[in-house]
């Protein structure tokens, strides 16, 4: 309905912000984390949004990449988990961290989350599995910019792939997998191992 609206910060709350549009204000939920990322308040920013509309209410929520918009619309696709649910988890975790965890079953991280308990995560996991792919994580489809774009040959993502399930599999979880391996320039000549060596140099 609304795809994004771009505006004057007119305040600013953990968990909603007052945007003006052309001398009209709108108010948008969001997550803290957004919150979090958000220029001052007078400062211009686009805000991708997501309408959500029922008999009692009309109300927009808002994100600052399509990346975040994009996970937070497979979300609320789950069973048990409306927009509220859906931002909750978007506050404790990245779109590209949630991505991963869904991926590795982490279901630990997941129920991290206010209001999300075990049986809610297991649930994100199993209805979203065959929806997000790791890749997404490393290629560029936000505003803010990717990692590796989209040209890193096969070689690169299998050992990189290999790294992160090591880590895990070391006892990292798997936002610090991800997070520690996203730091390092990966080129051609680097296996598994190189991959790894490197990342584990990331959590000390």
């Amino acid at each position: 309905m609304i795809a994004y609206l771009k505006g004057e910060i007119a305040d600013i709350a953990e968990d909603n912000l007052i945007l003006e549009v052309n001398n009209i204000g709108y108010n948008i939920k969001i997550s803290s984390g957004t919150a979090g990322m958000l220029p001052r308040i007078g400062e211009e920013v686009k805000i991708y949004t997501y309408t959500y509309v029922r008999e009692d209410a009309f109300l927009l929520y808002g994100f600052l990449t399509k990346d975040d918009l994009d996970i937070f619309k497979k979300l609320i696709t789950v069973n048990g988990i409306g927009p509220k649910g859906g931002l909750a988890i978007l506050s404790v975790m990245s779109a590209e961290s949630l991505r991963f965890a869904i991926i590795s079953g982490d279901v630990k991280e997941i129920s991290k989350a206010p209001g999300i308990g075990k049986k809610t995560a297991e649930r994100v996991i199993l209805d979203l599995r065959d929806k997000v792919s790791i890749e997404d994580t490393f290629r560029d489809k936000s505003d803010m910019g990717g990692i590796l774009g989209n040209n890193s040959s096969i070689g690169e993502t299998s050992a990189r792939n290999e790294a992160i399930e090591a880590l895990t599999a070391l006892g990292y979880s798997s936002s610090e997998a991800l997070k520690a391996v996203k730091q390092i320039a990966i080129s051609e000549d680097m296996d598994t191992e190189d991959i790894l060596k490197q990342a584990l140099k990331k959590m000390y």
